[in-house]
């Protein structure tokens, strides 16, 4: 079927395979957004506080980052079809599972652990992977796309899903999630080849023939030999500080208590998802755009821009009125530069480790921001639970945002960067 394909679309079938990816880390983005839907109607099903619902969803968030530098490893060791495939059937099995659900330690396992390692298979570090491999021009666009397709995930995802568990409860979310998942699988398994050179091309803009080959390393030593080397340069804490920001302000905060957020000001779970989809079509064009500015500006300059709005709004917002025009303002605003700071920071990884371990060393500067997600989200859970309201945590994570924009103007300032190749 790929040879078919590949007779009729010519040079144009990386698109497809970039089509293919984007779908799966669209499924990947809604189950990692789950939990923000699923928190109300579990308090309401169980009576469990949010603190221990968003400790699930904190420990889901960090393993997902954690598991990216690895999962870079896996798909250059064991190839990037066989490691999606797995992370799928993962995330459809354990989203099914746990619509059996009945103690807290099964809502850890199923949304927290084996989700947090599934979805961080299919992540961000998988469209960095396929951008370094599949092209050699354009690559600013391209990751900008990969990277908005979180926004669709959200986009298409939260509003069904919120309508999903008002009328009809929790369990159908969950078993609708498995069965989106497991629809990719297929998909994956006809209309993904490894490489190029497997259909007889080379990257896209790349002049003459490519020798692309496999790694046969220790993925294990792999990732932790992309560290070693990484955490020797200060451009490295600055982009892992900036991204476990960026982590702090968005997944963890936003992505899980938004619509909780909203319910405490008498906003329906539909009308909230409705803002956060509003988020998802801003953050689209936000994002794209960010790829086609990354390949023209200093990257340093637009993630200074991405994280002093950011840290704008979110000081804003539980200050506002919570009326149509304040929460559309937020939503503008903050939409546009949701994951905006994508493109830019894996341009300067790239820049200055070089392609061979951008991925890697790019995995380990995401657990940064999933580890930063995971404290967002335990803490505003646990300040919601202690005192009322999420006042407290809106204002810390929009400081921390400012805190970001200074930091991004840092990196590369003690010399020039250049690209270094870490053996894998």
């Amino acid at each position: 079927m790929i040879l078919s394909l590949r007779q009729r679309l010519g040079h144009n079938y990386v698109f497809l395979v970039v089509a293919v990816i984007f779908l799966a880390l669209m499924v990947s983005a809604g189950l990692r957004a789950t939990p923000g839907v699923l928190i109300l109607p579990l308090e309401s099903a169980f009576g469990w506080d949010r603190a221990s619902i968003s400790l699930a969803a904190a420990i889901g968030i960090f393993l997902y980052g954690l598991i990216g530098p690895f999962s870079a490893a896996l798909m250059l060791r064991f190839g990037i079809r066989r490691t999606v495939l797995s992370a799928l059937a993962l995330m459809a099995a354990s989203s099914a599972a746990s619509a059996l659900m009945t103690s807290r330690w099964q809502l850890v396992l199923c949304w927290g652990v084996l989700s947090g390692l599934s979805t961080g298979c299919v992540a961000v570090v998988l469209g960095a992977t396929i951008v370094n491999r599949w092209f050699v021009k354009h690559r600013g666009v391209v990751m900008g796309a990969m990277t908005a397709s979180a926004a669709t995930g959200t986009l298409i995802f939260l509003p069904g899903l919120a309508a999903i568990a008002q009328h009809h409860g929790w369990r159908p979310v969950v078993l609708t999630v498995a069965a989106s998942a497991a629809a990719l699988i297929p998909l994956v398994w006809w209309l993904l080849p490894e490489r190029p050179a497997d259909i007889g091309l080379t990257r896209y803009g790349a002049s003459g023939t490519e020798a692309q080959t496999a790694s046969t390393g220790n993925p294990l030593g792999a990732a932790l030999g992309a560290l070693a080397v990484a955490v020797r340069r200060r451009d490295f804490w600055y982009l892992f500080a900036t991204f476990f920001i960026c982590g702090f302000t968005t997944n963890g905060l936003i992505g899980t208590h938004l619509i909780a957020l909203c319910g405490d000001h008498g906003i329906a779970e539909v009308r909230a998802a409705g803002l956060l989809a509003m988020m998802g079509v801003f953050d689209l064009v936000g994002t794209t755009a960010s790829g086609w500015l990354t390949d023209r500006v200093d990257p340093r300059k637009l993630l200074f821009i991405y994280y002093s709005l950011r840290g704008a709004a979110l000081v804003y917002l539980p200050f506002s009125n919570f009326s149509f025009v304040s929460l559309s303002m937020f939503a503008v605003i903050y939409g546009l530069d949701w994951i905006a700071t994508v493109p830019p920071t894996l341009r300067l990884t790239t820049e200055a480790f070089g392609e061979t371990a951008a991925a890697m060393v790019f995995g380990w500067i995401l657990a940064g921001h999933q580890l930063g997600a995971a404290c967002a989200a335990f803490m505003a859970g646990y300040l919601r639970t202690l005192q009322g309201d999420y006042v407290d945590a809106f204002v810390l994570a929009g400081a921390t945002g400012m805190i970001a924009a200074a930091l991004a103007l840092l990196i590369g300032r003690q010399g020039v960067i250049t690209a270094r190749a870490v053996p894998a």
